[in-house]
């Protein structure tokens, strides 16, 4: 059955025609209200929305079936990401599509700001000529102030490093050489207050970038400074810039984004030299094609391929590395399940060693799929590959990685080691014909394949074991599938691996763990 998406705001017809191209059924259906919403949206796999629907908690908890949400444009302030994450929902979005068109809007405000062109337009028209009122300052020398130069920052440096005019940067992310790269002085938030002729943000809304040009920074500015903000409303401590604008401490202000949106009334609405648009960054006709048709592509491509693009929740994946990737996302989550049953006390850490050739993959998917290996059987299906970073994460477990590209015996070789209060625990497996395999259980070397139900067995390596474990399986009835051992040397410690058509029941677990010099026993599902 073909993957169905439901298309809740206004896309592209473009992007409808993708979906159908790569066969999925897309419906539109934009302007529900949230009851119609909760209604249908059990029945699709992947939702697209633009800014207007709301894809809150008791959405995504009505979404059984829902496995992705993208979001055409950049901010995804109307998704929660939280509860989506905990539902095993990817959610993507499309920072680039709109790139260009929101770092022209910041550089078309400063040019109105620098000009007081929109006053100057209504005066002109109401029939007044009014020169010398509407003195302009050149933007040519002018030293621009960059808060964030990620991709639409650096687009906006480009522009003003065109113009002639200097640009100082301040983002915590910014790395030496890309500074040099992009034409830009990196410099601390401090040094660009003090420095800049104008100011412009290109960054998130995030708990650190709340209220950067808070009341406080703003007074730390140059008299005279423009402050342009094309990002997110909220970066900006709007009553305290109303107050300097009218003290003339800032020359002037224009605002894409406001705190609340729609802004029907606002603080700064009337102050002298500000200019506002309706959150106008994005909406050219380029730029809303562009978003459309990448959404469109990514949605297709996660349903069909796995495949993950540009997701804040989740691992990327390129359509290239799905199908390599797959095999091995299977062995990193049965080899985590493997462990994961195999740990009685409270995880402190895991780790993930990758050998051989898996170590040139891309590891962060492996990852994810092994710690939910490793959390389900704690945790049940509340946890994936979506959500299991963030649930060890929240839990206080160390994540660790390692890679060597040389793997002594195996092409590729993934091990898990859980590290608790008792100590710690290892399992390796590998690929072997397309299939995973444990290859390596308490250093002890073996090869089995992985089945639905497995029984577990720690014992000394002791004549008869073997017979006497078959007999008590064949009395119960129960049919052995595989059964593959391990064993350090003859007498000291091995272990049998089993697999079996039906699970032990009753006490036959109990009669298992009674045979002479059974260490430990487990049931074990895959």
């Amino acid at each position: 059955m073909a993957p169905r998406v439901l298309i809740a705001d206004k896309l592209s017809p473009a992007a409808i025609e993708i979906f159908k191209q790569r066969g999925v059924d897309a419906d539109v259906k934009t302007g529900l209200s949230k009851d119609e919403l909760l209604k249908i949206i059990g029945d699709y796999d992947g939702l697209a929305v633009r800014s207007a629907t709301k894809a809150d908690k008791d959405v995504i908890a009505a979404a059984k079936n829902l496995k992705v949400i993208g979001r055409a444009g950049i901010g995804v302030d109307n998704v929660d990401i939280p509860a989506a994450t905990a539902a095993g929902i990817v959610v993507m979005n499309t920072p680039f599509g709109n790139s260009i068109t929101t770092a022209e809007h910041a550089i078309a405000m400063m040019f109105a700001l620098a000009r007081q062109l929109p006053a100057a337009d209504v005066s002109t028209q109401a029939g007044k000529w009014e020169k010398n009122r509407f003195m302009g300052i050149e933007l040519y020398g002018k030293t621009l102030g960059l808060i964030g130069a990620g991709n639409i920052g650096s687009i906006v440096a480009d522009r003003a490093i065109g113009l002639k005019m200097k640009v100082v940067a301040y983002d915590p992310f910014l790395s030496p050489e890309r500074a040099v790269e992009i034409g830009v002085e990196k410099v601390e938030l401090d040094h660009l207050l003090a420095r800049a002729d104008v100011i412009t943000l290109h960054t998130p809304l995030t708990d650190k970038t709340r209220n950067i040009l808070s009341a406080e920074n703003l007074a730390k500015t140059k008299k005279g400074v423009l402050i342009i903000n094309c990002a997110r409303g909220g970066l900006v401590d709007e009553a305290g810039l109303r107050k300097l604008l009218d003290e003339g401490h800032v020359g002037g202000a224009a605002f894409d984004v406001f705190v609340e949106e729609p802004a029907k009334a606002n603080v700064l609405f009337g102050a002298e030299n500000f200019i506002a648009t309706p959150h106008l960054g994005a909406s050219t006709n380029e730029a809303q094609e562009n978003v459309a048709l990448q959404v469109a592509e990514q949605m297709s491509d996660y349903l069909l391929t796995g495949a993950v693009t540009n997701a804040l929740n989740s691992p990327s994946v390129t359509a290239e590395e799905a199908p390599r990737l797959k095999p091995f996302i299977a062995l990193a989550e049965k080899l985590g399940a493997f462990a994961g049953q195999m740990v009685d006390f409270s995880i402190t850490a895991i780790d993930i060693a990758y050998e051989g050739e898996v170590s040139k993959l891309n590891a962060r998917p492996l990852t994810a799929a092994a710690l939910a290996g490793v959390l389900r059987p704690m945790l049940g299906d509340a946890v994936n590959m979506v959500s299991a970073p963030a649930v060890a994460k929240e839990r206080g477990i160390t994540v660790s990685e390692s890679h060597q590209e040389d793997s002594p015996i195996y092409e590729s070789l993934m091990r898990v080691t859980i590290t608790t209060e008792k100590g710690k625990r290892s399992f390796a497996g590998s690929v072997l014909a397309g299939t995973p395999r444990v290859v390596e259980v308490k250093g002890m070397d073996l090869d089995a394949p992985f089945g639905p139900t497995m029984l577990y067995v720690n014992n000394l390596d002791k004549p008869g074991f073997i017979g006497a474990l078959g007999a008590l399986l064949a009395d119960a009835g129960v049919n052995i599938a595989t059964f593959n051992l391990g064993r350090v040397s003859a007498g000291e410690d091995a272990i049998a691996l089993v697999g079996v058509d039906q699970p032990p029941v009753g006490d036959l677990l109990e009669r298992i763990r009674a045979l002479p010099h059974v260490k430990e026993a487990r049931v074990l599902r895959f």
